[in-house]
């Protein structure tokens, strides 16, 4: 016997009606039975003539019986129900209907999974890490699983965060994290153990600091506004890259504009190659500042703010390491004082060789210096300490781990970095506070935009009904005014008609905003929507966000 959709039920006291629907299209052939809560149990027996089924309802203390017609497929069972079987059936239905509106209580989230400096150590980091051009792809990814809706990365040497758009929080975060483990190879119990989460107003707030440079190793470094900049310049048309996560991240580079803008943020600050450069003269005697034989590996935009502190430092000849020329000429030419020697990648080693210390900051996914590399350089002079340095601030790292086992020999990283930041920290805090008020104010602007989005399909739909409304009886006027009517007039009919419709939607439209720019809060503006979606039949048999998971579903 084939049951369809379930049950309706009236209750009055202790008793309860319970109509079965039931298929025609088939009939008993044998005994079918299945098991209701509380031990009660719906059975169907064949009659002799197969016209008629005989279904009871049996539970404790007694049962029902009645016949059924197979031409009308509907049951009436009436059945002496005590409180407590209510109470069963009744949360039997809160069960059937949580999974149909478990994602509609609450509105998508923004989350952020990552890792940073401040988390993970360097050899996690590298293994995330995720280039520049295959940000796309990621996002792609991303967006492909099921309760991801929109997504953004923000890979650099100091952190590797993913922002999305999650249609559940918990399922988001476990699809993020188990995408994580699969591209990296790291264990998705490693990655939990060092990873962060935040949610909502809180991803929000750590982005706006991120931009503003408060999280940065340096605090108020330029270098990382100008890398959420180009997070956005990478999503552009980007499918995945939606509106909720490109409007966090413009209006990320908004805030981090004014906090450099209205405060002393940057004055004084330092960025991740300042600090290299600080941190190797801190290693070096300073009585061999001036003569220490200096050579930068890579000439992109972080090996030429290592040169440019070098030179600032009073350091007036290096040689450079670079795949072509062009970028070592550019910066010859803006720094004419200096002598800048431009040698190719292979002759790198025996650049290392006559160096005392080696910057490196190429976007090489995998080490250049190793240890069967160095340890046949030949040793460096005591003037300079006796030990050659390798500061790395490439992330993954351009010298291998292994490096460091050799003698004479100290290798850095941009964990190491800390040792020269931590000296200033009760600037950092004043400096940190100036900033937070702005980052507090940009945030709700952002929360009241995000939340003004909650209306717009209310907004769409009302004016889609308004509009089919509009036609429907303009058409109509029309046509009682005859074929013989002046263009002249008809548009002037129709005007009048688009005029009557725009006044009469001006005060539930302007009911529905939420953008911050008047005093009705959140709660008032969404009771508004959902009176309007009541009043005009707005609303959609099934949630949104269901049919987003749905629609993913079925695309694989």
């Amino acid at each position: 016997m084939a049951v369809s959709s379930g049950f309706a039920k009236t209750l009055s006291g202790a008793k309860m009606e319970t109509f079965l629907s039931l298929n025609s299209s088939s009939y008993c052939t044998s005994s079918v039975s299945f098991v209701l809560p509380q031990d009660m149990r719906v059975s169907c027996k064949p009659s002799r003539n197969n016209f008629r089924r005989r279904v009871s309802l049996n539970h404790k203390g007694g049962g029902v019986r009645c016949e059924v017609s197979t031409a009308s497929n509907d049951v009436a069972l009436a059945a002496e129900i005590d409180p407590a079987r209510v109470s069963s059936l009744s949360a039997l239905e809160q069960l059937k209907t949580s999974a149909v509106d478990r994602y509609t209580k609450e509105r998508a989230s923004i989350v952020v999974i990552g890792l940073s400096i401040h988390t993970a150590p360097v050899e996690m980091r590298e293994k995330l890490a995720i280039p520049e051009a295959e940000w796309p792809r990621a996002i792609g990814e991303l967006c492909g699983l099921n309760h991801i809706e929109e997504a953004a990365v923000l890979s650099t040497c100091n952190r590797m965060e993913i922002y999305v758009v999650a249609l559940s929080q918990h399922r988001g975060v476990k699809e993020v994290t188990e995408w994580m483990s699969k591209t990296s190879g790291i264990p998705v119990s490693e990655i939990c153990e060092h990873r962060f989460l935040l949610y909502n107003n809180d991803a929000t707030q750590h982005l706006f600091e991120v931009s503003a440079g408060l999280d940065s190793l340096v605090l108020g470094e330029g270098q990382i506004l100008a890398q959420v900049k180009q997070v956005v310049k990478v999503g552009q048309g980007v499918v995945g890259f939606g509106r909720n996560i490109s409007g966090l991240f413009k209006h990320a580079i908004t805030l981090g504009k004014r906090v450099r803008t209205e405060t002393n943020i940057a004055a004084g600050a330092v960025s991740v190659s300042s600090a290299a450069v600080e941190l190797a003269l801190m290693k070096l005697p300073e009585s061999s500042h001036g003569c220490a034989r200096m050579l930068v590996i890579g000439a992109g935009k972080m090996g030429k703010l290592v040169i440019k502190h070098l030179v600032a430092k009073g350091c007036t000849k290096m040689v450079v390491v670079n795949r072509t020329e062009d970028r070592v000429a550019a910066i010859r030419e803006e720094l004419k004082d200096v002598e800048i020697i431009h040698k190719p990648f292979s002759d790198m080693l025996t650049c290392a060789a006559e160096a005392d210390v080696v910057f490196t900051s190429t976007s090489s996914e995998t080490p250049l210096l190793l240890r069967d590399n160095v340890k046949d350089l030949p040793p460096v002079g005591s003037e300079v300490g006796g030990s050659r340095l390798f500061v790395d601030i490439s992330v993954p790292r351009n010298v291998g781990s292994c490096v460091s086992e050799l003698e004479n020999v100290r290798v850095y990283n941009v964990d190491d970095l800390k040792e020269v930041v931590a000296a200033n920290k009760e600037d950092r805090l004043r400096k940190a506070m100036e900033a937070q008020a702005i980052i507090n104010e940009e945030s709700k602007q952002f929360e009241a935009w995000r939340d003004s989005l909650e209306t717009v399909p209310t907004i769409k739909k009302l004016r889609a009904y308004a509009e089919r409304i509009r036609v429907a009886e303009l058409e109509k006027c029309l046509s009682k005014m005859g074929d013989d009517i002046s263009k002249k007039t008809r548009r002037a009919v129709d005007d009048l008609s688009r005029g009557i419709v725009n006044k009469l939607l001006h005060g539930p439209m302007q009911h529905l905003r939420c953008d911050g720019s008047d005093s009705r809060t959140l709660s008032e503006t969404l009771e508004n929507m959902h009176a309007l979606n009541r009043m005009f039949s707005l609303e959609t048999e099934v949630a949104v966000l269901e049919q987003k998971i749905r629609a993913k579903q079925n695309q694989k």
